[in-house]
């Protein structure tokens, strides 16, 4: 069973600062495109960001272009998201996800294979 695990979520106020971690195992992580998702009550679970296997190629919603950045270390099994000037809108169920797919399709959620349970992020004041 392969697995993903996120971790790094919590409160934080508007303005702040987080880093997501994704934890990969049981799979050849340096194949896999990562992709964060984000899920807010009432609302369809959205992309944030992806990254290709080798870390070379990066894409991300405009809604956080600017403020986060994903990056990966192939030889933790680790993708990151650092997310700065967070504000409410960010309040969300962070998830990340992992496939063997073309990074034109990463912001698809239905092109991953693995997901993680997925970690709370809540800006607030």
């Amino acid at each position: 069973q392969s697995q993903l695990v996120e971790s790094g979520g919590g409160l934080v106020q508007p303005g702040g600062s987080l880093r997501l971690s994704c934890a990969a195992s049981r799979f050849t992580f340096g194949n896999y495109v990562i992709g964060w998702f984000r899920q807010a009550p009432g609302k369809e679970r959205e992309a944030v960001s992806c990254i290709s296997a080798s870390g070379g190629n990066t894409n991300y919603v405009d809604s956080v272009k600017g403020r986060f950045t994903i990056s990966r270390d192939n030889t933790k099994r680790t993708v990151y998201l650092q997310m700065n000037s967070l504000n409410p809108e960010d309040t969300a169920v962070y998830y990340c996800a992992a496939g063997r797919l073309p990074m034109y399709s990463c912001t698809v959620a239905t092109s991953y294979n693995y997901w993680g349970q997925g970690t709370q992020v809540t800006v607030s004041s």
